[in-house]
């Protein structure tokens, strides 16, 4: 199949813009959507881990422009889950293995994240308080690990993580995962670079089209839209990322 024919290449970057849209209007860079997209259009697996997180940097690091630029962004909250990512997430990237139990453990992870933020398990804490050291290094070494070997920034998780703990409000965890999953990115393609991985050609021709949506989604993110309505989109966005990792 020629991925860069018209009758591919039009629909799936139009798609990939309203996902890269989607995604950085809640501070993600939208690799959960990235692979799924690629596997729906058929993709070679060597293709589609290095695109997602080549993606991912780009729009990561402008969904992290617009909030922090709104002041949403929080230093205290970020370091103590990047000091462990950041290496985790190279280690990672480095791993090959087979990503379908751990897409599919990720797709539980995150089922039951959507069943918190609709308060299934009890009312959201209101009460904003640090992030426990330990608890944060630890939680930002899992994720960097699992990030690094599926292809994903892991925002995703992150996001849901410190809106449930009460560390901090939507707006926040967007801005906080926005550079988590920017620092994540790169530091899992160079861990997939250094044992021999290549980013192929199809990758470069995504990216106008990643920016152009991630632009405008960081854009009204960070600026238009509510408290209530960042629930709903991110709540939205875990939904889709769940159906699709279950089902692509």
């Amino acid at each position: 199949m020629d991925l860069l024919a018209p009758e591919i290449v039009i629909p799936f970057a139009a798609i990939l813009a309203v996902v890269a849209f989607l995604y950085a209007s809640v501070g993600h860079g939208g690799a959960s959507g990235y692979l799924a997209l690629m596997a729906l259009f058929s993709f070679s697996p060597a293709v589609m881990k290095p695109t997602a997180l080549l993606l991912n940097i780009f729009v990561s690091g402008i969904s992290f422009w617009f909030f922090n630029k709104n002041k949403h962004f929080n230093w205290k909250l970020f370091y103590p889950f990047a000091i462990t990512s950041i290496p985790m997430a190279f280690l990672g990237g480095y791993i090959t293995i087979d990503a379908t139990l751990y897409k599919q453990i990720l797709g539980v992870f995150l089922a039951i994240a959507i069943l918190r933020m609709f308060n299934f398990r009890g009312t959201e804490n209101k009460e904003i308080k640090p992030p426990h050291l330990i608890g944060a290094l630890v939680i930002g070494s899992a994720i960097g690990l699992f990030s690094g070997m599926i292809g994903i920034g892991g925002g995703i998780i992150l996001s849901p993580v410190i809106i449930l703990f009460g560390w901090g409000h939507m707006k926040q965890a967007a801005a906080v995962s926005a550079l988590f999953i920017f620092v994540n990115s790169i530091s899992g393609s160079i861990g997939f670079a250094v044992q021999g991985g290549v980013v192929h050609t199809e990758a470069w021709y995504f990216i106008p089209v990643a920016i152009i949506g991630g632009s405008l989604g960081a854009l009204y993110g960070s600026q238009k839209f509510d408290m209530k309505t960042l629930t709903y989109v991110l709540a939205g966005v875990l939904i889709i990322a769940v159906f699709k990792l279950f089902l692509v």
